[in-house]
């Protein structure tokens, strides 16, 4: 067994597969990504040693434990063994890298698989990738109303060798009410945040990193506040599109849907939008009008996007004017205007 920091962690999972032996619940609510779980205790034999601690000590949850993991020893090696394959390593973690870890660790040596064990577990992960999130970073944030296509000219970007950070494809969800139309089921906010920060810790930060610009919450996920304040402080790049190609965007992004899921996420912003302007946008949908109540919603989200804007009080907005509607066309044009407007910002600091 050797522990190791998380630097050495970082270094040695490139190779080395990765065990969480924390309970199948606190690994389904977030795990470090690509790590196999083997749990030491099921989520209710946790419970009960975790109750047996409190009420009789440590002693006596120990032996608790010990008979609760005896029967299941046999299975968590030979599922070791299968992972590890012939190199025999294995990086073993718990929650801080405690007694679950080592008492895992250990088991797995007896069968000659060399452990090595995360020194404060999955809290030193989430804690370091946290601290990334600090460093600074020349943050280009891709602005625009809905509709605009600022998610495919984000992929453009991304297809021509810039560092992106695609936040509703992590999210799986396109920000909007009508966002998680199409969409896998979201992630647990925190399992979202550690997807995230994996993509985070790809990017050379000495170069500028690209992202949508978007509100705290992406449908049920919410970002990290320190990546938060780093969008609203950076400069905006506002792609603009003339409104009737952001409808018949909009009309071929969402008429495929059910009608009563467009309705349904119609009544959600009720209020927001008027209940009259709601009714209509729903009557159109009924009539097959889906240009018209497009056009409807959007003067909610326009209202809603321009407010946003309207609040970064030290982040500077540069509007671009696109005419085509085709965002690998435009990629490059946008890209040069933003390395222009990083140039100016650079000599005004």
């Amino acid at each position: 067994m050797t522990k190791i920091d998380i630097q050495e962690f970082f270094r040695l999972r490139e190779n080395v597969p990765v065990i969480d032996v924390r309970s199948p619940g606190e690994y389904q609510k977030a795990h470090i990504p690509g790590a196999w779980n083997i749990p030491l205790f099921s989520n209710e034999e946790r419970a009960r040693v975790g109750i047996t601690y409190k009420q009789t000590g440590r002693i006596a949850a120990i032996k608790q434990g010990l008979r609760v993991v005896g029967p299941k020893m046999l299975d968590m090696v030979e599922k070791a063994e299968e992972i590890a394959g012939k190199k025999k390593q294995l990086i073993v973690h718990c929650w801080r890298g405690g007694m679950r870890s080592e008492n895992m660790a250990w088991l797995f040596s007896r069968v000659g698989i060399h452990a090595y064990i995360l020194e404060g577990g999955y809290k030193t992960y989430r804690r370091y990738c946290r601290q990334q999130l600090e460093r600074p970073v020349s943050l280009i944030v891709l602005g625009g109303y809905t509709g605009s296509g600022k998610t495919e000219i984000l992929h453009s970007i991304m297809n021509r060798g810039e560092q992106c950070l695609d936040l509703e494809g992590i999210a799986s969800h396109k920000g909007s009410v009508f966002g998680g139309l199409g969409e896998e089921d979201q992630l647990p906010n925190e399992h979202f945040e550690n997807l995230l920060f994996e993509k985070w810790l790809t990017f050379d930060l000495n170069k500028p990193v690209w992202v949508e610009d978007e509100s705290k919450m992406i449908g049920s996920n919410c970002l990290p506040e320190e990546l938060f304040r780093k969008i609203r402080s950076a400069p905006v790049i506002k792609v603009e599109v003339d409104q009737d190609i952001r409808i018949r965007r909009l009309v071929r992004e969402y008429a495929s849907f059910d009608k009563q899921l467009l309705k349904d996420s119609i009544r959600k912003i009720s209020k927001r939008l008027g209940g009259q302007n709601a009714q209509k946008a729903i009557e159109a949908l009924d009539n097959d009008d889906f240009y018209t109540a497009v056009d409807i919603v959007l003067r909610y989200y326009d209202k809603a996007y321009q407010h946003g804007l309207d609040k970064r009080k030290n982040a500077p907005v540069y509007p671009i004017e696109l005419n085509p509607d085709v965002p690998a066309d435009n990629a490059p044009f946008i890209i040069d205007q933003a390395y222009n407007i990083l140039k100016i910002e650079d000599q005004a600091n």
